[in-house]
């Protein structure tokens, strides 16, 4: 497996990054993560776009979207890969032994794997643990996933694929990896901004194509236990891109997938038959 890093394509085992990174020793850094269909990523402007907002507001510098974006196509050539998931992290670079930051420049890796397939739908539990909204990186694709990583090993322990969190209002927040639409009453209903979730580029997309089809959609609060109330109700990431919720705990839904989730599916399908950067 070849990656690339600051600049350089080589053999992922000949890589060397210090043991005194900042990504390393604190979490400091952010990430983004791509869809790669026929070796070109899928919708890499809002992914840049936003992997630029989560460095913003860590302070970290990204480099220009143009040499990312050679580094990911040479990533996908050197390990001859059509069909992928690309990562693009940025850590805060060398650093002393604390939270403070180095002198040094940040450390940049683009990394890419084949892409595994998901299951056609999804179990999903909720997380014995809260989000906080009001946190300093709420809504940062920062790389200190701990939280995440504890919550999805609580769902496979109990034969889920995911977890849901609530935030500290008791209002569903998002997924260890992926945003969470609920539909009732022909309504598709995903959490605001203000709820603290992460801002995903499939979740931004789901909504405009809602909006240009006639299907009812709408960001606002909703009480984590909605979920199990609903309809039907599925998750979306760059991955997962529309994945239907066919329980949540131990209450299983209608419909996986509902008739508004395979509409929604569908027009998400079209899209990226059509257009690779929307």
């Amino acid at each position: 497996m070849k990656v690339w890093v600051n600049g350089r394509v080589d053999d992922a085992d000949a890589v060397h990054i210090s043991p005194f990174d900042h990504g390393l020793l604190v979490g400091d850094g952010v990430f983004e993560t791509l869809r790669v269909y026929d070796r070109t990523p899928f919708a890499w402007t809002r992914h840049y776009e936003r992997l630029v907002a989560s460095a913003q507001g860590l302070g970290l510098a990204v480099p220009e979207s143009d040499t990312l974006r050679a580094a990911a196509d040479a990533v996908l050539a050197a390990n001859e890969l059509r069909d992928a998931r690309l990562r693009i992290t940025i850590t805060g670079g060398p650093a002393p032994l604390g939270s403070e930051r180095g002198d040094h420049p940040p450390t940049v890796i683009v990394a890419a794997t084949r892409f595994r397939t998901w299951d056609p739908t999804v179990r999903v539990v909720t997380a014995p643990w809260t989000r906080n909204e009001r946190s300093a990186v709420s809504g940062l694709k920062t790389i200190s996933y701990a939280a995440n990583v504890r919550a999805l090993a609580y769902a496979t322990e109990r034969g889920a694929g995911e977890a849901i969190f609530a935030n500290t209002s008791g209002n569903l927040c998002e997924a260890t990896g992926s945003n969470v639409f609920v539909i009732s009453g022909g309504v598709a209903r995903t959490p605001p901004p203000s709820a603290g979730c992460l801002l995903g580029v499939t979740r931004a997309l789901i909504l405009e194509l809602c909006a240009a089809n006639g299907i009812a959609a709408e960001e606002t609060d909703v009480p984590v236990a909605a979920i199990a109330e609903s309809d039907e109700a599925f998750l979306t990431s760059t991955t997962r891109e529309v994945h239907p919720i066919h329980s949540i705990d131990d209450h299983e839904l209608p419909a996986a997938p509902g008739p508004i989730t395979t509409r929604i599916a569908q027009l998400f399908e079209e899209l990226v038959a059509r257009n690779l950067d929307p």
